[in-house]
């Protein structure tokens, strides 16, 4: 697999400061502008200027008002009628996303940038949807990754479309929840081969140990 040089959030994708009209992830105009509405809201840990819908989404699942939520708590917060994330997907949110001091619970902070992080990569996916279908095929989803740096070679890419072949026979296709999955998984193995390949040779020396760690959290998500 090849990638750029240059070095990404390690939650985001690189994606235009526009987002595609697809709700419920756009990142609201001056989402980061000089507003402040977290302390107004009794949210104070929000990024200053974060929209109140993105406070209002937390608040309403946050039933105990403990100012965390759980992963099925996250997962009613960024379902909706037309677009509901699945559990597997949820539980990588939640790994890649989480609270330094629980990891099993997410706060303002993360919900905000996790959020954000919807945004960029419904951006990505409506860009290479091209017939509006809400889905993407293999080779929609091998030009979206491209598109953001990651040239992943056929076997790779046969391997994360099989993860969600039913056997039916029909064409592999992938809706918005697989495609975060498949980008997340992607990127953030990317991210972390990286960190042991500083001089972005596109080789690296691991121990077994280490290996298993870097991979395993991908795969029981």
């Amino acid at each position: 697999m090849a990638y750029h040089s240059r070095s990404h959030k390690a939650s985001a994708p690189p994606a235009p400061a526009q987002h595609g009209s697809g709700l419920p992830y756009p990142v609201p105009p001056n989402y980061y502008g000089p507003t402040s509405y977290g302390s107004s809201h009794g949210y104070s840990d929000f990024p200053s200027g974060t929209h109140p819908d993105v406070i209002r989404s937390f608040q309403m699942v946050d039933m105990d008002r403990s100012g965390f939520i759980d992963e099925s708590e996250l997962q009613r917060a960024l379902s909706s009628g037309y677009q509901r994330f699945s559990l597997r997907t949820i539980r990588l949110l939640m790994f890649l996303f989480k609270n330094p001091n629980d990891s099993l619970k997410i706060g303002p902070k993360e919900f905000a940038a996790l959020w954000s992080c919807l945004g960029q990569w419904r951006t990505i996916f409506e860009r290479f949807d091209r017939d509006r279908s809400g889905k993407i095929d293999s080779m929609e989803l091998r030009d979206a990754l491209y598109s953001i740096g990651y040239a992943i070679p056929p076997s790779v890419l046969q391997v994360l479309i099989s993860r969600y072949d039913d056997g039916s026979g029909r064409r592999v296709e992938l809706n918005f929840d697989s495609f975060v999955e498949c980008g997340l998984i992607v990127k953030g193995l990317t991210e972390k081969f990286k960190e042991k390949d500083p001089r972005y040779t596109g080789t690296a020396m691991l121990t077994y140990d280490t290996f298993m760690s870097m991979i395993i959290p991908f795969l029981v998500s």
